[in-house]
């Protein structure tokens, strides 16, 4: 592929990716386009709102993501930062919450 035409394709699979649309590419596939991966960014303040917009305590909220009531306290306090599948489950859970 040339050099122009993959500069063309890297460059429109990032806008889409920031803009928040979903593509089927592998990370591998992104990787060779030059793309890069937006990281999931949580607040202190976004991971209370979104276990209080369940209206769970830190104990079932806990529970429900299978992490120690210790976890969730200290990402609520900034301690701590939620880490792999748990950090991108809360960011679904900030995007589209099970209750309206």
């Amino acid at each position: 592929m040339r050099d122009s035409i993959k500069k063309a394709i890297g460059e429109t699979v990032q806008d889409m990716l920031n803009s928040g649309i979903k593509t089927s590419f592998t990370e591998k596939e992104l990787n060779s386009l030059g793309v890069t991966i937006p990281e999931v960014q949580l607040s202190t303040h976004q991971i209370q709102k979104i276990r209080e917009s369940l209206n769970l305590s830190q104990t079932v909220f806990a529970k429900l993501l299978n992490v120690s009531p210790s976890s969730i306290r200290q990402w609520e306090q900034g301690k701590r930062t939620p880490t792999g599948s748990t950090r991108v489950l809360l960011d679904l859970l900030k995007r589209s919450p099970p209750y309206p």
